[in-house]
């Protein structure tokens, strides 16, 4: 699980409810059902409209790689590609095709059987740029949909204000009332502005990055790929490789860590 992403929105909902009591509110004041439906049944509502069921239907798979994805291990990976070189040089290209099975990861896989088939390197090199550009779309459309939730919840935030006034002006009796009823109708703004500050654009912002760690992956895989096509020196080709990483990045890990690349990510 990342850590990060459930403690901060814990410690965001925290933070606001936490500040609300202090400065003498009432917790119970904040649970409002009907403003919560409001708001909420309309974002998801508007967010379907401006996208595709199939793509709305998977959220809970975008969900889950926002909160459940591992963290990629690049170093293991570039090991194994330098392992695959060390094998190229020494038993020549053919020497990996009995090993593309064993690659967890597809993208991987399709470079080498590019590789071991002969085909020429600039066709390889277009080739996985290609699927390279598409994987990078896919994931994408999981930030945009997050993003345009962002934008609608405010929007259906005051929706429901103004709703919640409308009712309040309407069926005005009690002037003593009115202060706790638009209180109460002010809710349906906080909901709105706090769920996309707090759970919507956060949780945008993590599929990006999450793309983002995909695609620095996918691009040390191609050009480790070309490399080993090129016949590379195995450990000239682990420098290179590495030079993809920040400094900080570049320790070698500890033993015993397997760079399993993130499966839920590629197939989002």
């Amino acid at each position: 699980m990342d850590i990060a992403t459930l403690a901060g929105i814990i410690i965001a909902v925290v933070g606001l409810v936490g500040g609300f009591m202090l400065d003498g509110g009432s917790f119970t004041a904040l649970l409002q059902p009907n403003a919560a439906l409001i708001v909420f049944g309309g974002t998801l509502g508007a967010t379907l409209t401006s996208s595709s069921l199939k793509t709305f239907l998977r959220i809970g798979k975008y969900l889950k790689i926002a909160f459940l994805s591992k963290k990629i291990d690049y170093l293991d990976v570039i090991e194994q590609l330098v392992n695959l070189a060390t094998i190229a040089r020494r038993e020549g290209i053919l020497a990996l095709e009995d090993r593309v099975e064993s690659f967890p990861d597809q993208f991987l896989r399709d470079g080498i059987r590019l590789v071991v088939d002969g085909v020429d390197p600039e066709l390889v090199k277009n080739m996985m740029e290609t699927e390279l550009s598409y994987v990078e779309q896919r994931h994408e459309i999981g930030a945009k949909m997050f993003e345009a939730a962002g934008g609608f919840a405010p929007t259906m935030g005051i929706i429901g204000t103004v709703m919640g006034l409308i009712h309040v002006l309407g069926s005005l009796q009690d002037v003593s009332k009115l202060g706790p009823q638009i209180a109460t109708a002010f809710t349906a703004t906080l909901y709105g502005v706090a769920s996309a500050n707090v759970f919507w654009l956060p949780i945008a912002n993590k599929l990006k990055h999450r793309n983002e760690d995909e695609i620095l992956l996918r691009e040390i895989m191609m050009e480790g790929v070309l490399s080993i096509q090129a016949g590379e020196n195995p450990t000239i080709l682990g420098q290179k490789l590495k030079a993809f990483l920040p400094p900080a990045d570049r320790i070698e890990s500890s033993k015993g860590k397997t760079g399993e690349v993130n499966a839920e990510t590629a197939q989002a």
